[in-house]
């Protein structure tokens, strides 16, 4: 059976698509630009910034479902400019522990409301 997630703490979906879907033991949550959930307004902060709040938009996602960090298999990174790889790491490094999960990162030419950063996870209860 397939579940909506919907949670506030989280920015709401910018389109049609939904903040995630519950297969029942696996979540796909949709990717998080660094909005604050609040006001809907971008981070500030430069890349820093941005990503933190992605991150702590994926937290939101993943506590509305009673799960944390330790249960994402795979994340997937988009990054407007690769290079911030290595400040995205370190802020990435404070979110996840061993075992990491398995991570794709990309640069892509653009992003939605001109975020540097958008983070999506798979998630396992």
């Amino acid at each position: 059976m397939v579940k909506v997630v919907k949670t506030d703490k989280a920015p709401g979906a910018i389109g049609p698509y939904s903040q995630g879907i519950d297969l029942g033991n696996m979540i796909f949550f949709s990717g998080q630009v660094p909005l604050i959930p609040e006001t809907g307004e971008m981070a500030p902060g430069g890349i820093e910034g941005q990503a933190k709040q992605a991150f702590e938009n994926v937290k939101g996602l993943l506590e509305s479902q009673g799960l944390d960090f330790s249960n994402v298999v795979k994340t997937t990174v988009f990054l407007d400019d690769m290079g911030d790889f290595n400040t995205v790491n370190e802020i990435y490094a404070q979110y996840f522990v061993e075992p990491y999960p398995a991570r794709s990162a990309v640069e892509v030419a653009k992003l939605p409301k001109g975020a540097l950063i958008e983070v999506e996870v798979i998630a396992v209860k």
